[in-house]
C-alpha cells in the first residue's frame, strides 16, 4: 500500500491509499472508502459509483502527464513523477508541488492518487 499525502507548509494531510492492483481508498476514521481505481493496462482512471464506474481522466506512462475527461479535448491537470511527487499546472509560473504518494508503484497509481484525492482535496481547501 501506498499513502497519499497533501502537500502543506508545516505538515503534509494524510488523504488515503493506493492499492497495488490500482484501486484507491480515502482515509476515513474506521475502515478507509474505496472511490476509484485505475486501469493498469490503459492508464484511464475511473470514480466508483453505483452502477458501471464512471471514467474521470487519464495518466500517460511515457510523459506522466495527468488528464481530466470533459467534453472536447481533456483537460491538462499537471504531471507526476516516479518518486511519487505531484505538480499541479500552472501556466505563468513554475508548476506547484501539491501532493505525493509515499513507495510509488507506477505513474498509474502515483496520476489516479492525484486525480482522485489531491486535486479534490484542493477544491475544499
Amino acid at each position: 500500500m501506498s499513502k497519499v499525502y497533501l502537500e502543506k507548509p508545516g505538515f503534509d494531510k494524510h488523504l488515503g491509499r493506493v492499492g497495488e492492483n490500482g484501486d484507491v481508498y480515502r482515509a476515513d476514521v474506521g475502515i478507509d472508502d474505496r472511490i476509484g481505481r485505475v486501469d493498469l493496462e490503459t492508464g484511464k482512471i475511473y470514480r466508483r459509483r453505483l452502477g458501471p464506474d464512471e471514467y474521470v481522466g487519464r495518466v500517460e506512462l511515457d510523459s506522466g502527464k495527468v488528464f481530466r475527461a470533459q467534453l472536447g479535448p481533456d483537460e491538462y491537470l499537471g504531471r507526476v513523477h516516479a518518486n511519487g511527487r505531484m505538480y499541479r499546472h500552472d501556466p505563468l509560473s513554475p508548476d506547484d508541488l501539491i501532493g505525493r504518494l509515499s513507495k510509488p508503484v507506477s505513474l498509474y497509481h502515483t496520476g489516479a492518487a492525484f486525480l482522485l484525492l489531491v486535486v479534490p482535496a484542493l477544491g475544499e481547501a
